[in-house]
Protein backbone atom coordinates (compact mmCIF):
# COMPACT_ATOMS: atom_id res chain seq x y z
CA UNK A 1 0.00 0.00 0.00
CA UNK A 2 1.20 3.61 -0.55
CA UNK A 3 3.22 5.04 2.33
CA UNK A 4 2.62 8.54 3.65
CA UNK A 5 6.07 10.11 3.70
CA UNK A 6 7.44 13.67 3.87
CA UNK A 7 8.70 13.29 0.30
CA UNK A 8 5.20 12.46 -1.00
CA UNK A 9 3.60 15.19 -3.06
CA UNK A 10 0.18 16.35 -1.86
CA UNK A 11 -2.49 18.64 -3.23
CA UNK A 12 -1.66 22.34 -3.41
CA UNK A 13 -5.07 23.30 -2.09
CA UNK A 14 -5.38 22.88 1.65
CA UNK A 15 -9.17 23.04 1.56
CA UNK A 16 -12.05 21.50 -0.40
CA UNK A 17 -14.70 23.86 -1.72
CA UNK A 18 -18.29 22.62 -1.45
CA UNK A 19 -20.30 22.91 -4.68
CA UNK A 20 -23.19 25.44 -4.46
CA UNK A 21 -25.73 22.79 -5.49
CA UNK A 22 -25.82 21.72 -1.84
CA UNK A 23 -26.88 25.18 -0.60
CA UNK A 24 -23.64 25.40 1.35
CA UNK A 25 -22.10 28.17 -0.72
CA UNK A 26 -18.89 29.55 0.70
CA UNK A 27 -18.22 26.56 2.90
CA UNK A 28 -14.79 24.98 2.71
CA UNK A 29 -13.39 21.83 4.29
CA UNK A 30 -9.82 21.23 5.39
CA UNK A 31 -8.12 18.49 3.35
CA UNK A 32 -5.64 17.27 5.91
CA UNK A 33 -7.41 17.59 9.25
CA UNK A 34 -10.74 16.51 10.67
CA UNK A 35 -13.56 19.03 9.98
CA UNK A 36 -15.10 20.66 13.01
CA UNK A 37 -18.69 19.88 12.02
CA UNK A 38 -20.77 17.20 10.35
CA UNK A 39 -21.84 17.12 6.69
CA UNK A 40 -25.01 15.70 5.18
CA UNK A 41 -24.21 12.23 3.73
CA UNK A 42 -25.06 13.24 0.16
CA UNK A 43 -22.60 16.16 0.40
CA UNK A 44 -19.78 13.96 1.68
CA UNK A 45 -20.53 11.42 -1.04
CA UNK A 46 -20.51 13.96 -3.85
CA UNK A 47 -17.25 15.58 -2.74
CA UNK A 48 -15.42 12.25 -2.77
CA UNK A 49 -17.21 11.00 -5.89
CA UNK A 50 -16.11 14.08 -7.82
CA UNK A 51 -12.49 13.71 -6.73
CA UNK A 52 -12.41 10.04 -7.74
CA UNK A 53 -13.36 10.94 -11.31
CA UNK A 54 -9.67 11.82 -11.73
CA UNK A 55 -8.69 8.17 -11.27
CA UNK A 56 -8.04 6.14 -14.38
CA UNK A 57 -10.69 3.85 -15.84
CA UNK A 58 -9.95 0.45 -14.30
CA UNK A 59 -11.17 -1.44 -17.37
CA UNK A 60 -8.59 0.38 -19.51
CA UNK A 61 -5.79 -0.36 -17.05
CA UNK A 62 -3.58 -2.84 -18.90
CA UNK A 63 -0.82 -2.43 -16.31
CA UNK A 64 -2.57 -4.21 -13.48
CA UNK A 65 -2.94 -7.94 -13.02
CA UNK A 66 -5.77 -7.29 -10.55
CA UNK A 67 -9.35 -8.13 -11.50
CA UNK A 68 -11.36 -5.12 -12.63
CA UNK A 69 -14.68 -6.81 -13.47
CA UNK A 70 -17.03 -9.21 -11.71
CA UNK A 71 -20.62 -10.24 -12.25
CA UNK A 72 -23.33 -8.16 -10.54
CA UNK A 73 -24.57 -11.19 -8.59
CA UNK A 74 -21.25 -11.61 -6.80
CA UNK A 75 -21.01 -7.86 -6.22
CA UNK A 76 -24.32 -8.16 -4.37
CA UNK A 77 -22.96 -11.06 -2.32
CA UNK A 78 -19.86 -9.06 -1.43
CA UNK A 79 -21.99 -6.13 -0.29
CA UNK A 80 -23.90 -8.49 1.99
CA UNK A 81 -20.60 -9.52 3.60
CA UNK A 82 -18.92 -6.14 4.09
CA UNK A 83 -19.45 -6.31 7.85
CA UNK A 84 -18.03 -9.83 8.32
CA UNK A 85 -14.61 -10.14 9.92
CA UNK A 86 -12.84 -13.11 8.37
CA UNK A 87 -10.81 -13.83 11.48
CA UNK A 88 -13.92 -14.26 13.67
CA UNK A 89 -14.62 -17.83 12.64
CA UNK A 90 -16.79 -18.55 15.67
CA UNK A 91 -19.15 -15.68 14.84
CA UNK A 92 -19.15 -16.35 11.09
CA UNK A 93 -18.71 -20.12 10.85
CA UNK A 94 -20.20 -20.45 7.38
CA UNK A 95 -17.83 -17.89 5.90
CA UNK A 96 -15.00 -19.79 7.59
CA UNK A 97 -16.28 -23.01 6.04
CA UNK A 98 -16.23 -21.40 2.59
CA UNK A 99 -12.55 -20.55 3.16
CA UNK A 100 -11.79 -24.20 3.99
CA UNK A 101 -13.67 -25.32 0.89
CA UNK A 102 -11.59 -22.96 -1.25
CA UNK A 103 -8.36 -24.36 0.21
CA UNK A 104 -9.58 -27.88 -0.51
CA UNK A 105 -10.48 -26.96 -4.08
CA UNK A 106 -7.04 -25.41 -4.66
CA UNK A 107 -5.21 -28.34 -3.08
CA UNK A 108 -6.88 -30.67 -5.57
CA UNK A 109 -6.37 -28.27 -8.47
CA UNK A 110 -2.64 -28.18 -7.62
CA UNK A 111 -2.40 -31.95 -7.08
CA UNK A 112 -1.57 -32.08 -3.37
CA UNK A 113 -0.58 -35.64 -2.38
CA UNK A 114 -3.36 -35.90 0.22
CA UNK A 115 -5.83 -33.04 -0.28
CA UNK A 116 -8.04 -34.24 2.57
CA UNK A 117 -5.42 -33.23 5.16
CA UNK A 118 -3.79 -30.35 3.31
CA UNK A 119 -2.73 -27.19 5.14
CA UNK A 120 -3.48 -23.74 3.73
CA UNK A 121 -5.30 -20.46 4.26
CA UNK A 122 -6.49 -17.28 2.65
CA UNK A 123 -4.51 -14.05 2.87
CA UNK A 124 -4.92 -10.42 1.91
CA UNK A 125 -3.15 -11.16 -1.39
CA UNK A 126 -0.43 -13.22 -2.96
CA UNK A 127 2.26 -10.99 -1.44
CA UNK A 128 1.27 -11.96 2.09
CA UNK A 129 0.89 -15.56 0.96
CA UNK A 130 4.38 -15.55 -0.54
CA UNK A 131 5.86 -14.17 2.67
CA UNK A 132 4.15 -16.88 4.71
CA UNK A 133 5.64 -19.48 2.39
CA UNK A 134 9.08 -17.92 2.77
CA UNK A 135 8.78 -17.78 6.56
CA UNK A 136 7.88 -21.45 6.70
CA UNK A 137 10.94 -22.35 4.60
CA UNK A 138 13.21 -20.25 6.79
CA UNK A 139 11.85 -21.81 10.00
CA UNK A 140 12.25 -25.37 8.67
CA UNK A 141 15.82 -24.63 7.56
CA UNK A 142 16.65 -23.12 10.94
CA UNK A 143 15.26 -26.15 12.79
CA UNK A 144 17.40 -28.51 10.70
CA UNK A 145 20.52 -26.43 11.28
CA UNK A 146 19.88 -26.30 15.02
CA UNK A 147 19.32 -30.04 15.17
CA UNK A 148 22.64 -30.59 13.39
CA UNK A 149 24.47 -28.13 15.65
CA UNK A 150 25.27 -25.82 12.75
CA UNK A 151 25.06 -22.01 12.56
CA UNK A 152 21.79 -20.57 11.29
CA UNK A 153 22.54 -16.85 11.10
CA UNK A 154 23.03 -16.49 7.32
CA UNK A 155 19.94 -17.78 5.49
CA UNK A 156 19.64 -17.06 1.78
CA UNK A 157 16.91 -17.43 -0.80
CA UNK A 158 17.59 -18.01 -4.52
CA UNK A 159 15.36 -16.40 -7.15
CA UNK A 160 15.40 -14.56 -10.45
CA UNK A 161 15.81 -10.81 -10.48
CA UNK A 162 12.33 -10.63 -12.03
CA UNK A 163 10.62 -11.45 -8.72
CA UNK A 164 7.83 -9.29 -7.38
CA UNK A 165 8.70 -6.78 -4.65
CA UNK A 166 7.10 -8.93 -1.92
CA UNK A 167 10.22 -11.13 -1.96
CA UNK A 168 12.43 -8.11 -1.39
CA UNK A 169 10.23 -7.25 1.59
CA UNK A 170 10.57 -10.77 2.97
CA UNK A 171 14.36 -10.60 2.68
CA UNK A 172 14.49 -7.14 4.27
CA UNK A 173 12.02 -7.71 7.09
CA UNK A 174 13.28 -11.16 8.12
CA UNK A 175 17.01 -10.85 7.42
CA UNK A 176 17.32 -13.25 4.51
CA UNK A 177 19.98 -12.73 1.85
CA UNK A 178 18.46 -12.44 -1.64
CA UNK A 179 20.53 -14.31 -4.20
CA UNK A 180 19.25 -12.88 -7.44
CA UNK A 181 19.94 -14.39 -10.84
CA UNK A 182 20.21 -11.52 -13.35
CA UNK A 183 18.70 -11.53 -16.83
CA UNK A 184 21.03 -12.38 -19.70
CA UNK A 185 20.39 -11.93 -23.41
CA UNK A 186 16.96 -13.27 -24.28
CA UNK A 187 16.58 -15.06 -20.93
CA UNK A 188 14.29 -12.88 -18.83
CA UNK A 189 13.73 -15.21 -15.87
CA UNK A 190 15.31 -17.88 -13.68
CA UNK A 191 16.71 -21.06 -15.23
CA UNK A 192 17.67 -24.33 -13.57
CA UNK A 193 21.40 -23.94 -14.12
CA UNK A 194 21.58 -20.46 -12.61
CA UNK A 195 19.37 -21.42 -9.66
CA UNK A 196 21.52 -24.40 -8.65
CA UNK A 197 24.70 -22.39 -9.10
CA UNK A 198 23.73 -20.05 -6.26
CA UNK A 199 22.60 -22.69 -3.75
CA UNK A 200 24.60 -23.74 -0.70
CA UNK A 201 24.00 -25.10 2.80
CA UNK A 202 22.44 -21.80 3.89
CA UNK A 203 19.84 -21.75 1.11
CA UNK A 204 16.38 -21.98 2.64
CA UNK A 205 14.71 -22.47 -0.74
CA UNK A 206 14.41 -21.55 -4.40
CA UNK A 207 11.55 -19.38 -5.67
CA UNK A 208 10.13 -20.36 -9.05
CA UNK A 209 7.67 -17.94 -10.64
CA UNK A 210 4.77 -19.23 -12.67
CA UNK A 211 4.22 -16.09 -14.68
CA UNK A 212 6.77 -13.27 -14.57
CA UNK A 213 5.38 -9.77 -14.19
CA UNK A 214 7.94 -8.48 -16.68
CA UNK A 215 6.89 -10.52 -19.70
CA UNK A 216 4.28 -13.10 -18.67
CA UNK A 217 6.60 -16.09 -19.11
CA UNK A 218 6.62 -19.22 -16.95
CA UNK A 219 9.81 -20.22 -15.19
CA UNK A 220 10.76 -23.89 -15.78
CA UNK A 221 9.65 -25.27 -12.42
CA UNK A 222 10.13 -28.93 -13.34
CA UNK A 223 13.64 -28.28 -14.69
CA UNK A 224 14.57 -26.36 -11.53
CA UNK A 225 13.32 -29.22 -9.36
CA UNK A 226 15.21 -31.80 -11.44
CA UNK A 227 18.42 -29.78 -11.12
CA UNK A 228 17.94 -29.58 -7.35
CA UNK A 229 17.34 -33.35 -7.25
CA UNK A 230 20.70 -33.78 -8.97
CA UNK A 231 22.33 -31.33 -6.56
CA UNK A 232 21.03 -33.35 -3.61
CA UNK A 233 22.31 -36.59 -5.12
CA UNK A 234 25.78 -35.03 -5.54
CA UNK A 235 26.07 -32.99 -2.33
CA UNK A 236 23.33 -34.03 0.07
CA UNK A 237 21.78 -30.54 0.03
CA UNK A 238 17.99 -30.87 0.19
CA UNK A 239 16.62 -27.52 -0.96
CA UNK A 240 12.85 -27.01 -1.30
CA UNK A 241 11.01 -25.04 -3.97
CA UNK A 242 8.23 -22.55 -3.40
CA UNK A 243 6.16 -21.72 -6.47
CA UNK A 244 5.05 -18.12 -6.70
CA UNK A 245 1.96 -18.74 -8.75
CA UNK A 246 0.48 -15.29 -8.13
CA UNK A 247 -1.00 -15.32 -11.63
CA UNK A 248 -0.08 -18.61 -13.27
CA UNK A 249 -1.50 -20.89 -10.59
CA UNK A 250 -4.97 -19.82 -11.74
CA UNK A 251 -4.06 -20.11 -15.44
CA UNK A 252 -1.87 -23.17 -16.03
CA UNK A 253 -4.22 -25.74 -14.39
CA UNK A 254 -6.97 -24.82 -16.85
CA UNK A 255 -5.23 -24.23 -20.18
CA UNK A 256 -1.78 -25.79 -19.70
CA UNK A 257 -2.86 -29.07 -18.15
CA UNK A 258 0.18 -30.92 -19.53
CA UNK A 259 2.58 -28.56 -17.74
CA UNK A 260 3.95 -30.12 -14.54
CA UNK A 261 4.73 -27.32 -12.08
CA UNK A 262 2.81 -28.04 -8.86
CA UNK A 263 2.73 -30.62 -6.05
CA UNK A 264 3.23 -33.39 -8.59
CA UNK A 265 6.88 -32.37 -8.16
CA UNK A 266 7.94 -33.70 -4.73
CA UNK A 267 10.37 -30.82 -4.20
CA UNK A 268 7.55 -28.23 -4.32
CA UNK A 269 6.59 -27.58 -0.68
CA UNK A 270 4.24 -24.63 -1.06
CA UNK A 271 2.36 -22.58 -3.63
CA UNK A 272 0.92 -19.10 -3.38
CA UNK A 273 -1.64 -17.55 -5.69
CA UNK A 274 -3.62 -14.36 -5.99
CA UNK A 275 -7.37 -14.78 -5.95
CA UNK A 276 -7.69 -11.18 -7.06
CA UNK A 277 -5.66 -11.68 -10.23
CA UNK A 278 -6.54 -14.63 -12.46
CA UNK A 279 -8.63 -16.05 -9.63
CA UNK A 280 -11.03 -13.38 -10.95
CA UNK A 281 -11.93 -11.72 -7.62
CA UNK A 282 -11.79 -8.03 -6.77
CA UNK A 283 -8.82 -7.05 -4.52
CA UNK A 284 -7.74 -8.39 -2.00
CA UNK A 285 -7.52 -12.10 -1.48
CA UNK A 286 -4.62 -14.49 -1.84
CA UNK A 287 -4.01 -18.15 -1.08
CA UNK A 288 -1.17 -20.24 0.29
CA UNK A 289 -1.21 -24.05 0.29
CA UNK A 290 1.49 -26.34 1.72
CA UNK A 291 1.89 -29.86 0.34
CA UNK A 292 1.29 -31.35 3.82
CA UNK A 293 1.13 -30.34 7.48
CA UNK A 294 4.83 -31.07 7.99
CA UNK A 295 5.73 -28.30 5.53
CA UNK A 296 4.31 -25.65 7.91
CA UNK A 297 6.21 -25.65 11.23
CA UNK A 298 3.83 -25.88 14.18
CA UNK A 299 5.60 -23.06 16.03
CA UNK A 300 4.46 -20.57 13.37
CA UNK A 301 0.81 -21.24 14.11
CA UNK A 302 -0.90 -19.15 16.79
CA UNK A 303 -3.97 -20.29 18.66
CA UNK A 304 -6.37 -17.56 19.75
CA UNK A 305 -9.54 -17.91 21.79
CA UNK A 306 -10.73 -14.44 22.68
CA UNK A 307 -13.31 -14.40 19.87
CA UNK A 308 -15.17 -17.36 21.36
CA UNK A 309 -13.37 -20.44 20.07
CA UNK A 310 -9.81 -21.79 20.05
CA UNK A 311 -8.70 -21.15 16.48
CA UNK A 312 -5.39 -21.63 14.64
CA UNK A 313 -4.10 -18.65 12.66
CA UNK A 314 -1.02 -17.98 10.55
CA UNK A 315 -1.04 -14.53 9.00
CA UNK A 316 0.77 -11.21 9.00
CA UNK A 317 -2.41 -9.38 10.01
CA UNK A 318 -5.54 -10.24 11.96
CA UNK A 319 -8.90 -8.67 11.13
CA UNK A 320 -9.87 -8.53 7.46
CA UNK A 321 -13.07 -8.66 5.40
CA UNK A 322 -14.74 -11.94 4.47
CA UNK A 323 -16.35 -10.64 1.27
CA UNK A 324 -13.47 -11.66 -0.99
CA UNK A 325 -13.53 -15.23 0.37
CA UNK A 326 -17.21 -15.44 -0.48
CA UNK A 327 -16.48 -14.03 -3.94
CA UNK A 328 -13.76 -16.62 -4.54
CA UNK A 329 -16.10 -19.46 -3.63
CA UNK A 330 -18.79 -17.93 -5.86
CA UNK A 331 -16.37 -18.05 -8.79
CA UNK A 332 -15.43 -21.64 -8.04
CA UNK A 333 -19.02 -22.92 -8.06
CA UNK A 334 -20.26 -20.48 -10.73
CA UNK A 335 -17.53 -21.24 -13.27
CA UNK A 336 -16.29 -24.70 -12.37
CA UNK A 337 -13.32 -26.11 -14.23
CA UNK A 338 -14.88 -25.59 -17.65
CA UNK A 339 -15.79 -21.97 -16.91
CA UNK A 340 -12.31 -21.05 -15.68
CA UNK A 341 -10.85 -22.77 -18.74
CA UNK A 342 -13.12 -20.75 -21.04
CA UNK A 343 -12.26 -17.45 -19.35
CA UNK A 344 -8.49 -18.02 -19.35
CA UNK A 345 -8.45 -19.46 -22.87
CA UNK A 346 -10.35 -16.42 -24.14
CA UNK A 347 -7.89 -14.08 -22.43
CA UNK A 348 -4.96 -15.93 -24.01
CA UNK A 349 -6.65 -15.79 -27.42
CA UNK A 350 -7.12 -12.03 -27.06
CA UNK A 351 -3.52 -11.57 -25.91
CA UNK A 352 -2.01 -13.59 -28.76
CA UNK A 353 -4.14 -11.91 -31.43
CA UNK A 354 -3.41 -8.46 -29.99
CA UNK A 355 0.35 -9.09 -29.78
CA UNK A 356 0.37 -10.30 -33.41
CA UNK A 357 -1.47 -7.14 -34.52
CA UNK A 358 0.98 -4.91 -32.67
CA UNK A 359 3.89 -6.83 -34.18
CA UNK A 360 2.47 -6.19 -37.65
CA UNK A 361 2.36 -2.41 -37.15
CA UNK A 362 6.05 -2.14 -38.04
CA UNK A 363 7.92 -0.18 -35.37
CA UNK A 364 7.57 -2.77 -32.60
CA UNK A 365 9.32 -6.01 -31.70
CA UNK A 366 7.59 -8.61 -29.55
CA UNK A 367 9.51 -9.97 -26.56
CA UNK A 368 6.71 -12.40 -25.68
CA UNK A 369 3.37 -13.06 -27.34
CA UNK A 370 0.97 -14.00 -24.54
CA UNK A 371 1.11 -17.77 -25.03
CA UNK A 372 1.80 -18.52 -21.34
CA UNK A 373 0.17 -15.94 -19.10
CA UNK A 374 -2.18 -13.87 -21.30
CA UNK A 375 0.43 -11.14 -20.95
CA UNK A 376 3.01 -9.92 -23.41
CA UNK A 377 5.82 -7.39 -23.65
CA UNK A 378 7.07 -5.49 -26.67
CA UNK A 379 9.67 -2.86 -27.40
CA UNK A 380 10.59 -0.34 -30.09
CA UNK A 381 12.71 -1.89 -32.81
CA UNK A 382 16.43 -1.29 -32.87
CA UNK A 383 17.32 1.67 -35.07
CA UNK A 384 14.27 3.75 -34.12
CA UNK A 385 15.71 6.62 -32.12
CA UNK A 386 13.12 9.39 -32.39
CA UNK A 387 10.60 7.94 -29.93
CA UNK A 388 10.69 5.53 -27.01
CA UNK A 389 8.36 3.09 -25.29
CA UNK A 390 7.81 5.84 -22.73
CA UNK A 391 6.55 8.14 -25.50
CA UNK A 392 4.18 5.39 -26.64
CA UNK A 393 2.86 4.86 -23.11
CA UNK A 394 2.28 8.60 -22.65
CA UNK A 395 0.52 8.88 -26.02
CA UNK A 396 -1.88 6.05 -25.19
CA UNK A 397 -2.79 7.76 -21.92
CA UNK A 398 -4.43 10.51 -23.97
CA UNK A 399 -7.16 8.01 -24.81
CA UNK A 400 -7.33 6.61 -21.28
CA UNK A 401 -5.20 3.49 -21.82
CA UNK A 402 -2.76 2.64 -19.06
CA UNK A 403 0.00 0.64 -20.76
CA UNK A 404 3.12 0.63 -18.59
CA UNK A 405 6.60 1.26 -19.94
CA UNK A 406 9.58 0.21 -17.85
CA UNK A 407 13.24 -0.71 -17.97
CA UNK A 408 14.29 -4.29 -17.34
CA UNK A 409 16.61 -5.06 -14.40
CA UNK A 410 20.23 -6.25 -14.44
CA UNK A 411 21.76 -7.37 -16.73
CA UNK A 412 19.26 -6.02 -19.28
CA UNK A 413 18.90 -2.44 -18.12
CA UNK A 414 19.51 -1.53 -21.75
CA UNK A 415 16.05 -2.88 -22.60
CA UNK A 416 12.88 -0.86 -22.10
CA UNK A 417 9.50 -2.36 -22.92
CA UNK A 418 5.74 -1.95 -22.82
CA UNK A 419 3.55 -4.64 -21.28
CA UNK A 420 -0.09 -5.56 -21.82
CA UNK A 421 -2.02 -7.63 -19.28
CA UNK A 422 -5.16 -9.23 -20.71
CA UNK A 423 -7.73 -10.48 -18.22
CA UNK A 424 -11.44 -11.06 -17.80
CA UNK A 425 -13.36 -8.04 -19.05
CA UNK A 426 -10.88 -7.17 -21.82
CA UNK A 427 -12.44 -8.30 -25.09
CA UNK A 428 -11.35 -8.63 -28.72
CA UNK A 429 -13.35 -5.47 -29.39
CA UNK A 430 -11.41 -3.53 -26.76
CA UNK A 431 -8.17 -4.93 -28.17
CA UNK A 432 -9.16 -3.65 -31.61
CA UNK A 433 -9.77 -0.20 -30.13
CA UNK A 434 -6.32 -0.26 -28.51
CA UNK A 435 -4.68 -1.12 -31.83
CA UNK A 436 -6.65 1.63 -33.57
CA UNK A 437 -5.53 4.17 -30.99
CA UNK A 438 -1.94 3.00 -31.30
CA UNK A 439 -2.12 3.36 -35.08
CA UNK A 440 -3.61 6.82 -34.65
CA UNK A 441 -0.68 7.93 -32.48
CA UNK A 442 2.12 6.44 -34.60
CA UNK A 443 2.33 9.19 -37.28
CA UNK A 444 2.85 11.82 -34.59
CA UNK A 445 5.44 9.70 -32.78
CA UNK A 446 7.28 8.92 -36.01
CA UNK A 447 7.34 12.63 -36.88
CA UNK A 448 9.23 13.50 -33.69
CA UNK A 449 12.83 14.55 -34.19
CA UNK A 450 13.85 13.01 -30.88
CA UNK A 451 12.30 11.25 -27.88
CA UNK A 452 10.23 13.35 -25.52
CA UNK A 453 10.04 10.92 -22.58
CA UNK A 454 12.39 8.46 -20.99
CA UNK A 455 12.32 6.43 -17.80
CA UNK A 456 12.92 9.53 -15.66
CA UNK A 457 10.26 11.79 -17.18
CA UNK A 458 7.42 9.42 -18.03
CA UNK A 459 4.63 8.51 -15.62
CA UNK A 460 6.01 6.18 -12.99
CA UNK A 461 5.39 2.46 -12.96
CA UNK A 462 6.68 -0.14 -10.54
CA UNK A 463 6.40 -3.92 -10.50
Amino acid sequence: MPLKHPSTRSSRAEEVAIAPVFSLEGHRLPRHELPADELPPEVAYQIIHDELMLDGNARLNLATFVSTWMEPQVERLMAECFDKNMIDKDEYPQTADLEVRCVNILSRLWHAPNPDVVTGCSTTGSSEAAMLGGLAMKRRWRARRQADGKPFDKPNLVMGINVQVCWEKLANYWDVEMRLVPMEGDRFHLSAEEAVGLCDENTIGVIAILGSTFDGSYEPVAEICAALDDLQARTGLDIPVHVDGASGAFVAPFIDEELVWDFRLPRVVSINASGHKYGLVYPGVGWIVWRDAAALPEDLIFWVNYLGDNMPTFALNFSRPGAQIVAQYYNFIRLGFAGYRNVQAYSRDVAMRLSAQIGELGPFELLTKGDELPVFAFTVKSGIDNFTVFDVSTALRERGWLVPAYTFPANRTDLAALRVVVKQGFSHDMADMLVADLERQLPRLQAQSKPVHDGTTASSFHH
